[in-house]
């Protein structure tokens, strides 16, 4: 029990005095408490001048994306200044568009940055295509279009009143400037010199193996079943479309996967990877090399420190709280080390 004097005041218990006590505890929570307060308002000081300088970095993006993106439409809109020069341009300024992307990805909020690179996506098609139009036709292309006509001159005539057959599906498709297309069973190979800064296109392939040594502007693989596709840095971005059992080793500024699965990729990206309307598709580091990665890289000016391989975007899965069931990381016993 408590020793109580005969005024009424405490007096020490086992030796304490419990005046002196009350007298040490209270100011010491006191100051506990007010540590405590200072200690918030102080992160919610820091909080504020975080959002308003993300604001303002933000603010520069927007605007700076917009001038950037207006000025390559320009070069690839239809006009007279459109030609060989005005592609060189926009390739370059459409690089340093995606560089500029990729430096304000830790500020920009998730849907900005989908906005951007689906912006970014459509100004690289439309680069492809300008290229593709640019191209030069190929030599004695009209002796092709005189035998065409002989030989429909000399075929038996249809029975009229029937429709015209369609093309065939590789008839329609044209053949791709750099790249493999309509292979089967093949070991297929291009170098540094085949590849620099061209536009890689490979379709359509069936049980193939795929070594892209050097550093391309782009690629796209479509159509293909059960590949191994190896490439080095690639520039700008990388489309995959309708592709099957394959395996890729891609290192890029940007992947877009469509309508694709079962498949694997080892991957080096500086965004966020994107998929659509995919399924049972997995994802682990970049891990394939080469002689002479690194001066591809160099010239890919691809910044290896900078690598989102596990950070993917599902269009096709809008739940933030759960994770996607439409891909996986691969686990790291099970991830390909050694690719001869």
């Amino acid at each position: 029990m408590e020793a109580v004097s005969e005024e009424g005041a405490p007096t020490e218990t086992n030796g304490v005095s419990l005046g002196t006590g009350f007298a040490a505890v209270v100011p010491e929570r006191l100051q506990q408490r007010e540590a405590e307060r200072r200690e918030e308002a102080g992160r919610r000081r820091r909080e504020r001048e975080a959002l308003t300088v993300q604001e303002e970095q933000s603010d520069y993006f927007t605007a700076a994306f917009a001038r950037e993106r207006e000025a390559i439409e320009a070069l690839l809109g239809p006009g007279p200044d459109q030609g060989a020069e005005a592609v060189l341009e926009a390739g370059r300024r459409l690089q340093e568009l995606q560089r500029l992307l990729t430096d304000s990805v830790l500020f920009l909020a998730p849907y900005e940055v989908r906005q951007a690179q689906a912006a970014l996506s459509r100004l690289q098609d439309a680069l492809s295509e300008l290229r593709l139009q640019l191209q030069p036709k190929k030599r004695f292309a009209f002796k092709k279009a005189l035998k065409k006509e002989v030989a429909s001159a000399q075929a038996p005539p249809k029975p009229s009143g029937l429709p015209p057959l369609p093309p065939r599906e590789e008839e329609a498709e044209a053949e791709p400037g750099c790249g493999f297309s309509r292979a089967e069973g093949q070991e297929l190979e291009l170098g540094p010199a085949d590849l620099l800064q061209r536009d890689v296109v490979l379709s359509q392939l069936s049980r193939c193996r795929v070594w892209l040594r050097g550093n391309p502007n782009t690629l796209t693989v479509r159509g293909c079943r059960d590949c191994t596709v190896l490439c080095g840095p690639v520039s700008t971005s990388v489309m995959v479309d309708d592709c099957r059992d394959c395996l890729m080793a891609l290192a890029c500024q940007q992947l877009r996967t469509h309508c694709t699965t079962d498949t694997s990729f080892y991957v080096q990206v500086t965004c966020r990877a994107m998929l659509e309307d995919c399924r049972s598709v997995s994802f682990a580091p970049y891990t394939w090399s080469y002689a002479g990665i690194d001066a591809d890289f160099e010239t890919s000016r691809l910044d290896r420190s900078r690598d989102n391989w596990s950070q993917v975007d599902d269009f096709n899965w809008l739940a933030r709280n759960q994770p996607s069931p439409n891909w996986r990381v691969i686990p790291d016993h099970e991830r390909i080390m050694d690719w001869n």
